[in-house]
């Protein structure tokens, strides 16, 4: 896949930086995890699993401009010597990229049975669990309800020029969504479709939570975002309203949090035992009441009224495998005409 160079260099330090935070020897009461779902939601779950099993947990966190990417690309250049025993990814497109070239192995977790098959890869290399949606927002003290954007396709338009914003396509859940695109419409559609907001002038940010924190300011008065991001505003009462894109047409991305067995981690029996807890049901219940609020992919998870049962939302109907196929041409079209 094509990159700058300034993203190439940056990746690479991410990777070089992020080295030697973990002591990678085998410790039969400890697993290593990377987490490249955000620490605030993820790391009270995993102290938790050590205070349940008495198993240290040694937890490398991403950042939040490149998250999964840097993580991903640390996994790659680790794969001759692996030091993670688990990942937890924040998306699923990334984690293909792993399977793809041996870095991690099947597990099929009992805790895997009542989980869609939409979630979770058929040979087991991969389960997801508690998913996000993609949503726009809107800044209430700008926009009326009955004028708020309902689809993506609203970003073309020209009452929002100059006014609305998006995280880095390059990265993230925005970087699988524009696949999604690609998949679903074809390329040529997906293409023409970001030339239009393009020249709308829709403003490219450095992530999720910024394109929220520009909607709640007023510097913008729409963007396109994740729930978790969404709902910290909501939680504070900021002047923000969250929209459920598309529900009337091509649907919205859903995307679960995905988790994985690194091949040949230095503790794979308590790799798998994390794994098990991460998949169960009340680690889903915590994460739908957390201000995260993620919505649970198995029947019979309890979860607040803001979180919507996962089989009412109408989701763009592509496959995880299909959007991991079209990140490459989408990556090299969005850098070409956004990130040059």
């Amino acid at each position: 896949m094509r990159v700058t160079r300034l993203l190439s260099l940056l990746l690479a330090v991410g990777v070089v930086l992020m080295g030697g935070c973990i002591d990678s020897g085998e410790d039969v009461s400890s697993v290593i995890i990377y987490v490249a779902h955000d620490q605030d939601y993820s790391e009270s779950i995993l102290k938790e699993f050590e205070e349940e099993t008495g198993i240290q947990i040694k937890a490398l966190y991403d950042t939040e401009i490149t998250k999964t990417a840097g993580l991903v690309n640390k996994l790659i250049a680790e794969k001759n010597r692996p030091r993670a025993d688990v990942f937890w990814n924040n998306e699923v497109s990334r984690t293909i990229v792993l399977k793809n070239k041996g870095i991690i192995e099947p597990y099929c977790s009992p805790n895997a049975v009542e989980v869609l098959d939409a979630y979770k890869d058929p040979e087991c290399y991969w389960t997801g669990f508690g998913a996000r949606a993609r949503v726009l927002i809107y800044n209430t003290d700008l926009v009326a309800e009955e004028d708020a954007p309902e689809s993506i396709l609203d970003l073309r338009n020209p009452e929002w020029k100059g006014k609305a914003c998006i995280a880095n396509p390059l990265f993230g859940s925005t970087a699988s969504h524009v696949a999604s695109l690609f998949a679903y419409w074809g390329d040529e559609k997906a293409m023409e479709y970001l030339n239009q907001i393009k020249d709308n002038d829709v403003r490219i940010v450095e992530s999720n939570g910024r394109v929220r924190d520009l909607v709640v300011s007023g510097e913008f008065y729409i963007g396109l975002t994740d729930t978790d991001d969404a709902n910290d505003a909501l939680i504070e009462n900021k002047p923000i309203a969250m929209v459920f894109p598309d529900q009337e047409g091509l649907g919205t991305l859903v995307f679960p949090n995905s988790v994985m067995l690194i091949k040949d981690g230095p503790n794979p029996e308590n790799a798998k035992t994390l794994i098990d807890f991460l998949l169960s049901k009340k680690v889903e219940e915590t994460l739908a009441y957390s201000k995260a609020m993620q919505i649970p992919l198995k029947p019979g998870v309890e979860h607040p009224g803001n979180v919507p049962d996962v089989d009412e939302l109408k989701c763009i109907p592509v496959t995880q495998e299909e959007i991991y196929n079209k990140l490459e041409v989408s990556q090299r079209f969005v850098q070409d005409i956004f990130i040059r």
